[in-house]
């Protein structure tokens, strides 16, 4: 992952949340050489949430070339539809209209600054996002729900591969997206 581009522009439109019975997924949206890439266009109270801060940044639902899940709970793809049919990756295939292709996510490259990591551990499908910008390496991933973790993921069915992923992104990513909360600088009282 060393030659991650530091080219890339990343903006989180939706900050997630679990406020039960209310939860929203964190949405980003990704913008490097001629990709525009939303990231888990999940759960929210209200699609404008999504679209508006979209329209804002002056992206149309049509400009989007790309979704990435990270895996495949509702909560971070039911809104997939909102945009015009493109490729979707996941941590198995990309999706393209009706052309399904196999693929391994660990490595892919999407452009010289976006890399995605195959990282189960929320899931045995869970796939990281990282993402290069001028400042930092920013990784989106559902290995943490909030910066506070939870240190135990109730979902997670193996917890030593949860923190070998865990680690394993800790070790490129100065700036973590979680799945459910606000972007946040891991340090030393981050769950591992």
């Amino acid at each position: 992952m060393t030659d991650l581009s530091r080219t890339a522009r990343l903006d989180v439109l939706v900050e997630g949340y679990v406020r039960p019975p209310h939860v929203a997924g964190t949405v980003s949206l990704i913008r490097d050489a001629d990709r525009v890439v939303v990231v888990d266009p999940g759960m929210v109270a209200d699609r404008e949430l999504i679209l508006g801060p979209m329209h804002e940044l002056g992206v149309r639902p049509e400009d989007v070339t790309d979704v990435v899940l990270s895996h495949h709970h509702l909560d971070h793809n039911v809104n997939v539809a909102l945009f015009p049919v493109v490729p979707v990756h996941d941590f198995q295939s990309v999706i393209d209209g009706d052309v399904f292709t196999r693929r391994d996510a660990d490595g892919t490259r999407l452009t010289p600054g976006i890399r995605l990591l195959a990282t189960p551990g929320h899931t045995p499908q869970d796939i990281t996002t990282l993402v290069g910008t001028a400042d930092d390496v920013v990784a989106l991933t559902h290995l943490w729900w909030t910066d506070e973790g939870p240190a135990e993921d109730p979902y997670a069915p193996d917890r030593e591969q949860l923190r070998r992923q865990r680690e394993r992104v800790l070790e490129l990513a100065t700036v973590i997206v979680p799945g459910h909360g606000a972007p946040f600088r891991p340090g030393t009282s981050t769950p591992r």
